[in-house]
């Protein structure tokens, strides 16, 4: 199988494990020893990228109050369910850092602290999502899963990651495939 990196997975209507049920991932790295992904659609309730800032200690407290709501309010995101303390940013490629990894054209991925920093006090990226915790796959369980009707994959859009809202963007992204939660057939096909 090719590389799946820079792709959506997004679950199928029977998907066995209940953590991803309903879940659109991006596929951030793919290779012969495995792949990682991120959720991008499903919020943490009860926790907003300013608790982030104060847990970190990432700035004075008085300047973290004073951030415009749009970024103290901003939605963190359960990237998965592996290492789900770490924080990852997936960001336009506008922002680089020593520790920036390309995902897709126009598309990286920081996990450091210094990214948490410019998006709170600038210079942000001009898009980003936070998320905690990712996914995992060992080499070829990932391509098993899919060879058993777990997942479809769709092509990328930044415009689903960084424009449509979360709640929408499952429908999104199966509309991009020209299907929908009602044509979505459970059932396995091999051609």
């Amino acid at each position: 199988m090719n590389s799946l990196e820079g792709q959506f997975l997004v679950a199928m209507p029977d998907m066995g494990d209940e953590r991803f049920a309903e879940s659109v991932i991006l596929i951030v790295g793919h290779g012969d020893e495995g792949a990682m992904g991120l959720v991008v659609n499903h919020e943490l309730a009860n926790l907003r990228f300013a608790d982030i800032l104060d847990e970190l200690d990432l700035g004075d407290p008085d300047a973290v109050i004073r951030l415009p709501d749009s970024i103290r309010q901003r939605a963190v995101m359960r990237g998965g369910p592996v290492e789900k303390g770490r924080g990852f940013v997936l960001h336009s490629s506008d922002y680089q850092s020593g520790n920036t990894y390309p995902v897709t054209p126009g598309v990286s991925l920081t996990a450091t602290l210094d990214v948490l920093k410019a998006m709170a006090f600038g210079p942000a990226p001009h898009s980003s999502l936070f998320v905690l915790g990712c996914c995992g796959w060992s080499a070829g369980q990932l391509e098993d899963e899919i060879g058993n009707n777990g997942w479809l994959t769709a092509p990328f859009s930044p415009a689903l990651v960084f424009e449509t809202p979360v709640e929408e963007r499952y429908e999104a992204v199966l509309a991009s495939l020209h299907i929908t939660r009602a044509t979505l057939s459970p059932d396995a096909g091999h051609a």
